[in-house]
């Protein structure tokens, strides 16, 4: 990147649109509040750099070739291999992210289509799974419920609150917490394919990523059978032999964790579950994990290029999927496999809810670390894929990732996971707070906003980022009012330069740059 920035803040009165979205009813009310949050679907506008990558996405998979109808098949007739249960959630729960950016018609009735198909589906047990009922649980079937239910849960939050939908929900939730739990059921860590195929130990990380839906579905419900089973999740420790949760309170290095096999997607995947469930309940000790693990896997896992996890010299035989110090040892030239998209987008979005919830800038400079290096650079050009990245060595090693093909298209999980994270980019590249608006990422394009009035605003950015360091921004009123504007001042940025009508700001790097202004956006500090 470029070690230079100059950020130039102007405001502007004017007139705006609010733009409406899909509201999804809340059950509970959270104990704890984000200090940033997400604007309202469909109020940021990409344009250019950025953008183009999304679109390319939209046009070329999401709505391109993929197969929906037999993805919804593997619930009804079984699928030929393990896991493959989880590819429609993860198409349906990007789809959906991208239709909260865009608003697109037509990507909205393939989401309709394939969400009706799916519901013909389910068992008469509540089930929606790919494996018939006396088969249940099976080693990969509760982490492909864990897909279906974040993939249902996508579209009723972004798409369409429909209520056979959240019944859907319910009865695939009831189902699991009747065959999982204490004995006389089956434990959730007894459930798992990790591990028991390359002659070690059981792990079963997996289905422990069951706890994000299950606390989503109590917040929209507030029936607390959902926050047990949730608990229940965390008091059986993650893993089979390990208590990840402990391990993080007690911070152990990520390449530490559950022995043989700290899995990095699935962990980090469990961790962002844990996040919420610290929204919900407010247990200290809940965000003392979440943070422990996010600082520690900043500090020995993320590469060069914003990505993590490997196999040499800690995990030879994990497939590139393990944590593995890689920090330190990206460049080791024993390493086979490593980076791979799953981990990268899952890591983006885990630094998303922790950007929320502390209101750190660090986390959007990972975020922003990793969208112009690691996940650009595992993007085939079409935009019909993505892989693992290259070896920091040069060589490339991995052409194509677990998963199908389908009448001669592969899909596999990095290329159904690779587009979720570039929905995430409009997620927060502009979010809010109750100061006011937070700039986060620096692309062309606008975002609407309320003020803590409540009144209407916009701001505009002009820049051609990342081809230069140059960013103008505007900010448009409906009325006169004194708030805060926050913008990000990368941390890697040792230079920058900061002006508000001509007048300059100190501009301190790693932090928000705040600036408190009546109307016309008259006073600032690092």
């Amino acid at each position: 990147m470029m070690n230079k920035k100059r950020f130039t803040v102007t405001g502007i009165v004017g007139l705006l649109i609010l733009m409406t979205h899909v509201a999804c009813q809340t059950g509970v009310q959270n104990k704890v509040n984000d200090l940033h949050v997400p604007l309202p679907p469909h109020s940021v506008r990409l344009e250019g750099y950025l953008d183009d990558y999304i679109q390319l996405s939209i046009d070329n998979w999401n709505k391109g070739d993929l197969p929906y109808a037999e993805f919804v098949e593997f619930f009804r007739s079984g699928r030929p291999q393990f896991a493959l249960g989880e590819m429609w959630g993860k198409a349906v729960r990007s789809g959906c992210m991208f239709y909260r950016y865009t608003g697109d018609p037509e990507l909205k009735a393939i989401m309709d289509e394939t969400v009706r198909d799916l519901l013909t589906t389910q068992r008469e047990n509540g089930s929606i799974s790919c494996v018939e009922i006396e088969g249940q649980p099976e080693e990969s079937e509760l982490w492909e419920r864990k897909y279906v239910m974040l993939g249902l849960q996508g579209y009723y939050e972004w798409v369409n609150a429909d209520p056979q939908v959240l019944d859907a929900l319910k009865k695939q939730a009831d189902n699991i917490i009747s065959i999982v739990g204490p004995a006389p059921k089956v434990e959730i860590t007894d459930v798992g394919w990790s591990a028991t195929n390359i002659g070690h130990e059981e792990c079963h990380i997996e289905s422990s990523s069951l706890l994000e839906p299950f606390v989503k579905l109590y917040q929209w419900t507030g029936e607390e059978r959902y926050l047990d089973f949730a608990t229940y999740i965390i008091d059986a420790g993650g893993t089979k032999h390990f208590n990840i949760f402990e391990m993080a309170l007690n911070n152990v290095e990520p390449y530490k964790m559950a022995g043989h096999y700290p899995k990095a997607y699935e962990m980090l995947s469990i961790f962002e579950g844990l996040v919420e469930y610290y929204r919900v309940t407010g247990q200290p000790e809940m965000k003392q994990m979440v943070l422990n693990l996010y600082n520690n896997v900043r500090k020995y896992e993320i590469t060069i290029i914003g990505n993590g996890g490997s196999d040499q010299p800690y995990h030879p035989q994990v497939f590139g999927e393990a944590w593995g110090n890689t920090a330190l040892e990206q460049s080791n030239p024993d390493i086979t496999r490593m980076m791979e998209t799953c981990v990268g987008v899952t890591w983006m979005k885990f630094c998303s809810q922790v950007a929320r919830l502390t209101g750190d800038p660090a986390a959007i400079d990972e975020i922003e670390k990793y969208v112009y290096n690691g996940l650009i650079g595992a993007m085939k050009p079409s935009g019909d894929g993505f892989s693992y990245v290259n070896l920091l060595n040069g060589a490339k090693v991995t052409n194509q990732g677990w998963g199908w093909e389908f009448d001669g298209m592969p899909v596999t999980c990095c290329n159904l996971n690779g587009p979720m994270g570039l929905a995430y980019i409009p997620y927060v590249a502009v979010m809010n707070s109750a100061e006011g608006p937070v700039v986060n990422l620096y692309n062309q394009g606008e975002a609407d906003f309320q003020t803590p009035a409540k009144r209407e605003g916009k701001i505009a950015i002009h820049t051609d980022y990342p081809l230069s360091g140059d960013v103008k921004i505007e900010v448009t009123l409906s009325r006169k009012e004194r708030f805060t504007v926050k913008v990000r001042v990368p941390e890697w940025s040792q230079e920058s330069t900061l002006t508000v009508n001509g007048e300059p700001l100190e501009a301190l790097p790693g932090s928000y740059a705040e600036i408190n202004r009546d109307g016309q956006v008259t006073t600032s500090r690092r």
